[in-house]
């Protein structure tokens, strides 16, 4: 058995916040441009067409918005994250595993 040294999982914590921060940056980023692309459309539908004006109300409308900002927020974050933790157990792979070429 091999014991685990303090400062191994004091750099592993400080990475692991590292991941989440740039993860939540990247989704709110993400949930940012999500709430244009989705507001541009929503309103403009709502001002044009009466369908939209007859069945979408304001609280509609606000829940289409914040649907797509949730959902761009999460998407992104969540791939933020298994991209690093796919990058890092490479780092720290053993030496055989890391060489993945064919020839």
């Amino acid at each position: 058995m091999s014991t685990v040294s303090c400062a191994y999982l004091d750099q592993r914590l400080a990475a692991a916040n590292r991941c989440s921060e740039e993860a939540a940056m990247a989704g709110a980023k993400a949930a940012a441009v999500a709430t244009i692309a989705a507001a541009v459309p929503t309103l403009a539908s709502v001002r044009m067409l009466p369908w939209a004006r007859a069945h979408l109300n304001p609280t509609g409308q606000a829940l289409i918005i914040s649907t797509v900002a949730g959902m761009a927020y999460f998407i992104v974050a969540d791939k933020t994250i298994l991209s690093m933790a796919r990058k890092h157990s490479f780092q720290d792979a053993p030496e055989h595993l890391k060489n993945t070429s064919f020839h």
